[in-house]
């Protein structure tokens, strides 16, 4: 079968040595952990705790009163003390975080297949796919796309949110935006054919179960034949698919196979019931042939707010989801303006150009993630169950694509992976945060927490926060402050891309490190609303909520300081490391358990150095944009074949710590402070393995070169632009009409000159 979809390039990137070999993914469903596990991240949490509780008795307090009673040696312990405490604090959030995932994961039991067939079959509600996009590649798009389109839910509407400018300057822009167009109608045509084919089926099994008749042999043969036909088609297409990189692996063998090998097994065990004699109910018989029907079928739309003027065009993608949002359930007319193209409501029941339909339940997804093929049927669910009625977001913290290319992809993916895991225990203690790239939700709860306001007589609605560029930790906020849960699905059913290289690592961190700070104050107005209702708020989910919006801001100042400040040695006690040592076994185990190696802690721990400058950048911004009231233009991650730059500070600054680290170790060699100096000198190694490993020496002084020598040249304006901005232009009478006024589009003097020529001629 031709694979109308793929594109007619096969190009195979060569892997750095280092990278990942293995393109597995981890397990869906957790192991469970054994007693002795839990038991043990229990006593780490106690150690820790008893460690530093020892300590700061027996260091920090017997230093004060026994050392020398001065100043400067005072201030020194008080601050030592306050930065450490802040770094084991943080520590003591992982290990906790760890041990909710664990009790989680011991507890967990999957759903069966034939109970969700049986609830579905009654229970349909609609959901919307909705997948803003930016300058997305069509290739990144499309996998996405498939992964969607191939959920086995019965009332599924995909909807791309495309956002790049709708006319665009440059041909490869132009080209690759036409090519985003057409990727709906031949994924529709691609699964045409199936679908056909399996609704016909499912018409003559729906007559067989209206006359309520037992199904025949030659019925569940049939039904046999149809799943092999699917099973076939699905492996046709996995054999057709061009595979360049890891992600295109990941939706052959996990999309694709799986699902075909699903189907396949799903016709034998048929073929094996008609061969024992056994006799289905139509129900299951219906059930059954229903679910292909569903796989099969595929509805995808695209929307692009910025075609309206009467939407919002901030540059960020909450307000591309907000605008679709406000639009669901609504029938509009296209009107034209002189301000642009505008929608319109109309009156009920009346006809209009544009119809969005309504859904019970959304899910945001962004074009860069992959899904499960049962996802959206198993958060669904979820939260159909009497007791999650005020769950408001169903989500799986999205695991990383094996099998990376680079070594900077690879160690991304393992904190992704680790991530998951402590979002996962986060729920146990009721404090989840809605992670942006795949979550389902559910639309009464948007609605309750959505505000609404009047910009130049256009009514703008805000679902999420656009406040920040981390917009779904403040919805996160939001949404408990109008008594909304949110819980991690404990399974692994959604996988995202991590960055390929230090660039667009830089982008993202530099975006997750800003806005933390602004959400705070909501914390607080959260713990104050419960606490008037008499309702106790529990301490682990203050502690590891404030952790998980402040700790990037005192972890990297805490860091800071150690590098750069000469503390007492006499501060320095074995308890600090002794205090610290659980965190770091229990991420190393971590790290084996998610299919890395114990050394990688070692690894990360270089990688959090290099990324300092980043993450410094990223909490300098917060702190600006809660002075000046000035929101923070949203940065998407770059995702191209090519490698993405670094700036200048970034790439300067892992060289200065080496340096200094340097400069400290020689200088407590010279006066044999070992402590301080063995801690100068793991800094200096690991730092420097990092740059070497993970930005690269080529790489490095190509982006050194190109940061010193960029700001040398200019943009060359052509003089035909630079005629065409001088000419005064003409008077937009449309606008004058509508606005009442020029809109800024005639200079106030050339406007006076234009009412005088009217006036005297």
């Amino acid at each position: 079968m031709v694979n109308m979809l793929n594109s007619n390039k096969k190009e195979v990137r060569k892997k750095q040595w280092g990278a990942e070999k293995n393109t597995t993914p981890l397990p869906i469903v957790h192991e469970k952990p054994s007693s002795l596990k839990i038991a043990l991240s229990r006593l780490a949490i106690v150690s820790t705790i008893i460690l530093w509780g020892g300590y700061i008795t027996s260091t920090v307090i017997r230093q004060l009163m026994d050392g020398p009673q001065n100043y400067n040696f005072t201030m020194q312990a008080f601050g030592y003390a306050f930065l450490m405490s802040f770094l084991i604090f943080s520590a003591l959030m992982y290990l906790l975080a760890r041990q909710g995932a664990f009790q989680r994961f011991s507890k967990h039991v999957r759903v069966p297949r034939s109970i969700l067939d049986q609830h579905f079959t009654k229970n349909q509600p609609p959901i919307s796919v909705l997948i803003p996009s930016y300058s997305e590649e069509p290739q990144v798009i499309r996998k996405t796309l498939l992964s969607a389109a191939l959920q086995e839910y019965p009332d599924m509407r995909i909807v791309l949110l495309v956002d790049d400018n709708p006319n665009p300057k440059n041909l490869g822009d132009a080209k690759r935006l036409a090519a985003t167009y057409r990727l709906g109608n031949e994924i529709k045509e691609a699964f045409a054919l199936p679908h056909e084919r399996f609704s016909k089926a499912f018409s003559r099994f729906e007559k067989i179960y209206a006359e309520k008749k037992a199904g025949t042999k030659e019925d569940v043969k049939e039904l046999v034949g149809h799943y092999l036909y699917a099973a076939s088609w699905l492996e046709n297409m996995a054999e057709d698919e061009v595979i360049e990189d890891h992600v295109d692996i990941f939706l052959v063998e996990q999309v694709f196979r799986e699902l075909a090998n699903d189907l396949r097994l799903v016709g034998k065990a048929l073929h094996i019931s008609v061969e024992e004699g056994a006799h289905l109910s139509p129900e299951r018989l219906l059930q059954l042939c229903r679910r292909l029907v569903w796989i099969f079928h595929v509805n995808i739309d695209t929307f692009e707010r910025k075609k309206y003027a009467s939407l919002s065009h901030d540059a960020n993608k909450a307000m591309n989801l907000n605008a679709y949002i406000g639009l669901m359930g609504g029938v509009y007319r296209r009107e034209q303006t002189p301000q642009g193209q505008v929608l319109t409501p109309v009156a009920f029941k009346q006809p209009g150009d544009v119809m969005i339909p309504d859904s019970d339940f959304i899910l945001t997804l962004d074009a860069d993630s992959i899904l499960l093929r049962d996802y959206c049927l198993r958060l669904v669910y979820f939260l159909q169950q009497p007791d999650n009625a005020r769950v408001a977001v169903a989500q799986t913290p999205y695991s990383s694509f094996r099998g990376a290319y680079s070594r900077i992809e690879r160690l991304s993916g393992a904190t992704t992976d680790i991530q998951h895991i402590l979002h996962q225990g986060m729920t146990h203690y009721n404090a989840t945060f809605w992670v942006g790239a795949n979550a389902v939700i559910r639309k009464k709860a948007l609605m309750d927490i959505a505000e609404e306001e009047w910009i130049g007589g256009i009514k703008v609605m805000r679902f999420i926060q656009e406040r920040t560029v981390i917009e779904d930790t403040e919805s996160s906020i939001d949404l408990a402050l109008h008594g909304w849960k949110l819980v991690n699905y404990p399974e692994r059913l959604s996988y995202s891309a991590t960055p390929p290289d230090f660039g667009s690592l830089i982008v993202q961190r530099r975006r997750w490190a800003n806005g933390g700070l602004l959400i705070l104050p909501k914390l607080w107005t959260h713990v104050r609303a419960l606490k008037s209702k008499n309702q106790m708020v529990p301490a682990s989910e203050i502690l590891l909520r404030l952790n998980y919006m402040a700790s990037i801001a005192w972890s990297t100042v805490g860091l800071l300081f150690l590098l750069a400040y000469p503390y007492d040695g006499r501060l320095l006690s074995p308890l600090v490391l002794l205090a610290s040592l659980p965190y770091f076994i229990a991420m190393a185990c971590d790290l084996k358990y998610c299919g890395y190696n114990y050394s990688d802690i070692f690894r990360i721990y270089g990688f959090n150095l290099m990324l300092l400058p980043v993450n410094l950048a990223g909490v300098i911004k917060s702190l600006e944009q809660a002075v000046t009231a000035k929101k923070i233009p949203f940065a998407r991650t770059p995702k191209v074949k090519n490698r993405t730059a670094a700036a200048l500070p970034f790439i300067i600054t892992p060289l200065l710590i080496v340096a200094f680290s340097l400069f400290i170790l020689w200088r407590n060699i010279e006066v044999q402070n070992w402590g301080d100096a063995a801690f100068a000198g793991f800094n200096a190694f690991a730092t420097t393995w990092a740059i070497f490993a993970y930005i690269g020496i080529d790489n490095l002084f190509v982006d050194l070169w190109y940061g010193m020598t960029n700001w040398l040249y200019i943009e060359v304006i052509p003089q035909s632009v630079k005629k065409q901005k001088e000419t005064i232009p003409a008077l937009d009478w449309k606008a004058v009409l509508y606005h009442g006024e020029a809109q800024g589009s005639v200079p106030y003097s050339s406007l006076n000159n234009i009412i005088t020529d009217i006036t005297y001629n």
